[in-house]
């Protein structure tokens, strides 16, 4: 039997208005919000990747993250979220996430696990050592000749990214001028 585009389209018409005056109430479905999140720690924060500071809910089972969205209740966001807060889920929980150091020594082909404390004593001693072989306490200006007090370190530079919230921007940039660093940069610039 065929049946027309117009005798198909009334149709469809009449089946959605006797769906939309049917006055019984919906049952809940498994995809419903509160089933999903029922029994978890629900907390608030912030997403890290920039300085707009979208709000996060985050929901945990037993120490371990099971959900991630925006926060409908944020004045920023309104519980929207751009691909990389969408992405915060898979960062929590990823296999191939590194936990520990790992440190692979100059034209060695193999990687070497160490503690954090040997980490960040290594990184202060070479910051250290780069920073004493480069440091300028004064340069002189070839435009008119004179000497002026510099005190800075050309040997090194500091690269930011999307990741850093700006209190970490701020007191990132507050340890680089502290050591003499002049070459602040960021990915979004480059």
């Amino acid at each position: 039997m065929a049946i027309s585009r117009r005798a198909f389209l009334k149709g469809g018409a009449v089946a959605a208005g006797a769906v939309a005056l049917n006055n019984t109430p919906a049952e809940a479905s498994a995809d419903a919000p509160e089933t999903r999140i029922k029994g978890v720690k629900s907390s608030t924060t912030i997403c890290p990747y920039c300085a707009v500071g979208c709000g996060l809910l985050v929901h945990t089972k037993n120490g371990k993250v099971i959900n991630i969205e925006g926060d409908p209740n944020h004045p920023i966001n309104e519980g929207a979220l751009c691909s990389k807060g969408s992405s915060l889920f898979q960062v929590a929980n990823n296999e191939r996430r590194l936990q520990k150091v790992m440190y692979r020594a100059p034209g060695s082909d193999k990687f070497v696990e160490k503690s954090w404390d040997w980490a960040l004593d290594r990184i202060s001693q070479r910051m250290k050592e780069t920073r004493d072989k480069s440091f300028k306490i004064s340069e002189l200006n070839k435009k008119d000749n004179k000497e002026y007090v510099v005190n800075r370190t050309e040997g090194m530079a500091f690269f930011g990214g999307a990741g850093l919230d700006n209190e970490e921007c701020y007191l990132w940039t507050k340890f680089s001028r502290a050591m003499g660093i002049g070459q602040l940069e960021h990915q979004a610039r480059l």
